[in-house]
Order: C-alpha cells, then sequence, then structure tokens
C-alpha cells in the first residue's frame, strides 16, 4: 500500500531563480529550497506553471530539480512537474525525476492541439511507464492548459496504478468531491490524494475534501497557509476562513502590479529575507518602478497577517 500522507498538507509551487543574466541559478534554487523546509512546509511542487516551466528548456528543468533535491531529498516531499509540449521531452523530464529520487511526477495534459482523450491518456501513460517506480500525479488547470480533466479521461487513467492523485486548479471547487470520489471509488478510502489548485479558495477546497493544497502563492507567505490548513485540520473553519480573507486580499494587492505576479512574490522574498531569486523570463513582465509601492504594500499586509498568527 502507498503511503500517501507524505501529500497531504501545505506544498508550495517552487518558483524559477535566475542569476542577473537569466540563466538557472543553482544558489537561489538552493537558498529558496532551505528557506521553504525553515518554514515547515510538506513539501514542494517543482517546475509547474509558478516553476515557468512552459518556457524553459529540458536542461534547465533538470538542472533546477537536481539542485531542489540536493537539499531537499529525506527532508520534505518532492513532486516534479514534468509535462512538455511533446512526448519525448517529457518522457526524458520523468526519466530523469525518477533518477533522482523524487516522491512523485506531475504533468498538465498537451497543450495548443485539442487532442482526444486517448491521446491524453497515452501521453501520460508514456511519462508514467518512464518512471514506474515513481506516484503519478495529474494536473488540471484547464484555464491554462486548454483542456479539461473529465471523468471518463480520469476514470481512463486510474487503470495506471501510479495515479495516486490529482492536482485540480480549475476554479469549480465540486470537481474536487467528483475527482476524490472517482479515487475511491477506484482505490478505497484513503488511496487517492485531490490537491487544492486556486490559492484564493484553499479553505473552501480543503472543507469539500482536498486532502492539501499545491499554489503558487504559498511560497512568499507559507504561514498563512500552514495555519488555515491547521485550522481546518481542528475543524475550526471562522478562523481558517479569516486568514484565507487575508491571503486573498494580499493576492489581489500583488496582481496590481505591471510586473508578473512571480516577480512580485521574488522581489518580496528578496526583501524579507533576502533571498536572490531573480525575476522572470520573458515574454512574462518585468517589474517597473511604478510597482515600488505595490510591493511595498503587500509586503507590509503579509508582515501584518503574519504577525496576527
Amino acid at each position: 500500500m502507498k503511503d500517501l500522507t507524505k501529500y497531504q498538507g501545505v506544498i508550495p509551487a517552487f518558483y524559477a531563480c535566475y542569476d542577473k543574466d537569466g540563466n538557472i541559478s543553482v544558489e537561489g534554487v538552493k537558498a529558496l529550497t532551505r528557506h521553504l523546509i525553515a518554514k515547515g512546509v510538506k513539501g514542494v511542487y517543482v517546475g509547474g506553471s509558478s516553476g515557468e516551466c512552459i518556457y524553459q528548456h529540458p536542461d534547465e528543468r533538470k538542472k533546477l530539480l537536481e539542485a531542489v533535491m540536493s537539499e531537499a531529498k529525506g527532508k520534505i516531499t518532492v513532486i516534479a512537474h514534468v509535462g512538455c509540449n511533446n512526448t519525448a521531452d517529457s518522457v526524458e523530464l520523468a526519466k530523469h525525476a525518477e533518477s533522482v529520487g523524487v516522491d512523485a511526477i506531475a504533468s498538465i495534459p498537451p497543450i495548443y492541439f485539442h487532442l482526444p482523450e486517448y491521446a491524453i491518456a497515452e501521453y501520460w501513460n508514456a511519462m508514467s511507464a518512464a518512471a514506474p517506480h515513481t506516484d503519478f500525479v495529474i494536473y488540471n488547470i484547464p484555464q491554462l492548459a486548454g483542456t479539461a480533466l473529465t471523468m471518463s479521461l480520469l476514470n481512463t487513467m486510474l487503470k495506471n496504478p501510479n495515479i495516486v492523485a490529482v492536482k485540480n486548479s480549475s476554479m469549480p471547487t465540486q470537481d474536487i468531491q467528483m475527482f476524490k470520489d472517482a479515487g475511491i471509488k477506484a482505490r478505497g478510502e484513503g488511496n487517492f490524494v485531490v490537491f487544492n489548485g486556486p490559492d484564493e479558495q484553499f479553505v473552501s477546497g480543503r472543507v469539500i475534501g482536498a486532502d492539501g493544497g499545491i499554489g503558487g502563492t504559498y511560497a512568499v507567505m507559507p504561514e498563512l497557509y500552514l495555519a488555515m490548513n491547521d485550522h481546518i485540520n481542528k475543524g475550526e473553519i471562522k478562523e481558517a476562513q479569516a486568514i484565507q480573507y487575508d491571503a486573498d486580499r494580499i493576492i489581489y494587492k500583488m496582481c496590481e502590479a505591471h510586473g508578473n505576479l512571480y516577480a512580485v512574490q521574488k522581489e518580496i522574498l528578496r526583501r524579507m529575507y533576502g533571498l536572490e531569486l531573480g525575476g522572470v523570463r520573458e515574454p512574462m513582465p518585468g517589474l517597473i518602478p511604478e510597482d515600488e509601492p505595490i510591493i511595498a504594500e503587500a509586503q507590509a499586509m503579509i508582515e501584518a497577517a503574519i504577525a496576527k498568527l
């Protein structure tokens, strides 16, 4: 029986870390990994949307994952997103991820072309076959991938015993219940995991049945999500709700900037903790001087919310 408790809790989506020339910063990756371990998170989700994977060469993604694993292996759960927009590169990244000892691999569906469900299943199963001793997490993010996880596709994928979870970033929270029900029907209670994806609904996702969360703003304010998760585990919904409201207001503030959300968060981490993580990769927009007051206000809001815990 698989131990799925390692996927229960708060798992920040790991940010891409660049040096001054825009290359992967191994030092930045290691520093961010150590920082998140010290904060007490359950694990990290490497190479996903927050990791700017769609703009990186497979070799860069390998380099980043290796740097994470050098600090994280045996200390926290590591899920590596290995999806690329072709099967060959995805299979290569899946093999590499297993070779460095990740707990699970994950993947979005192929983007751009709208493929039939059997082609998506073949794509995911090819990755899983390349990492046969590693758990697999389906990443459902229809608003970006252009393809939604259907119940028929999930039921097809559940024939693969390595499929242990869905990272659900669709906005309807009832999707979490539907995916969880299907997993339980196929595997039994406690043998399938669903992660809440949208950070703005962490509490509602957990309450409806998500086992944990993977999110792009967790790394800049992990204390808030850890506190929400703790309150939910204790049945203290009102307390969790109040922290969710604080986190959402911070997210809305950060999204006011001209610079991409990840550029804002990396700058806040630099100011708060001295973490040098660089900017974001073009064509994602970087910070401009007019973003300064927004960044300062968002940082102050984070510090105030943490102080209230």
